[in-house]
């Protein structure tokens, strides 16, 4: 299936389309329309170039990766309504009922310098927190680098993947999981938080302006998280920062400490017996003081 006439994105998915015949009818998880948000958010001068909403497939992340060296554009989306081998972070599988929540990724091909790139997963983040805090009226916040939290339960996620000089984006997020239907017991939904807002339509429109918004500021800016006012507004809803945390480090090391800071970079600062260590990479889980 291609894009919408209407957009330029030149890449072709060999995903099943969504459409009338689709077999899930369950009417209160409606499909997405590739035509309704195409009309809304892809125009002349924004940053969504192409957006394709997608039946099943593997992973959007996987199929945006493969566009990706074959050349496809900066902005193009892909929402699956359904994925069989979605990713998170580390390798972790992320799975939902078909349409039960909002699982896309973009396509990005950031200007500032690949030292600065590492704010563009957080910058993500946020976005999504920000637009699920004015839809949704959930109270998210960041557990580092970019989990979006009600409490300590997870309600999103996002993984981002270098491919060249592009960078893919994927965003999950629980939207109507029932109790039942949650793939771990520390997760969360819009649907479980009494959300205001539990229609995806609104959300992913919100999502994707939001990260717009964002990204385009972070450009000017050259990546500069400070000058953009990307890393106070990061701080501002981070659930990490204050906390003592635990980091599982590559090669089997843990760190424990108080997490104090994210740097220019977007690494995390963690202070351990007097020292501060910077981590770009870690599984980091928040300590409950009892643990402390």
């Amino acid at each position: 299936m291609t894009a919408s006439s209407s957009s330029s994105s030149s890449w072709s998915s060999p995903a099943s389309p969504a459409s009338p015949a689709s077999p899930f009818t369950d009417l209160d998880r409606p499909p997405l329309s590739q035509a309704a948000l195409t009309r809304a958010l892809v125009r002349p001068g924004g940053l969504w170039s192409g957006i394709t909403v997608v039946g099943r497939t593997g992973s959007t992340n996987a199929d945006l990766a493969q566009a990706a060296r074959d050349g496809a554009r900066q902005g193009t989306v892909v929402i699956a309504e359904s994925q069989a081998a979605g990713r998170g972070r580390l390798g972790r599988v992320w799975s939902a009922p078909p349409r039960a929540g909002l699982t896309f990724s973009m396509l990005l091909r950031p200007d500032p310098s690949p030292a600065r790139q590492g704010w563009l997963p957080l910058l993500v983040g946020l976005a999504a927190a920000s637009a699920v805090r004015r839809v949704a009226e959930v109270d998210v916040r960041l557990k580092w680098p970019n989990d979006l939290l009600v409490g300590e339960r997870k309600l999103a996620g996002v993984l981002a993947e270098r491919v060249g000089d592009a960078v893919i984006v994927g965003v999950g997020l629980n939207v109507s999981l029932r109790a039942d239907e949650l793939p771990v017991e520390t997760a969360t939904s819009l649907a479980l938080e009494n959300a205001v807002c539990a229609d995806r339509d609104p959300l992913v429109r919100a999502v994707l302006r939001e990260v717009e918004t964002h990204y385009r500021e972070w450009s000017e800016a050259d990546g500069d998280a400070d000058a953009c006012g990307l890393r106070a507004a990061y701080l501002g809803v981070s659930a990490t920062v204050g906390r003592q945390v635990r980091v599982e480090l590559p090669g089997e090391r843990v760190l424990t400490g108080l997490a104090v800071g994210v740097d220019r970079a977007g690494h995390l600062v963690v202070e351990s017996d007097g020292r501060e260590h910077t981590l770009s990479a870690g599984d980091v889980v928040h300590v409950r003081p009892r643990e402390s």
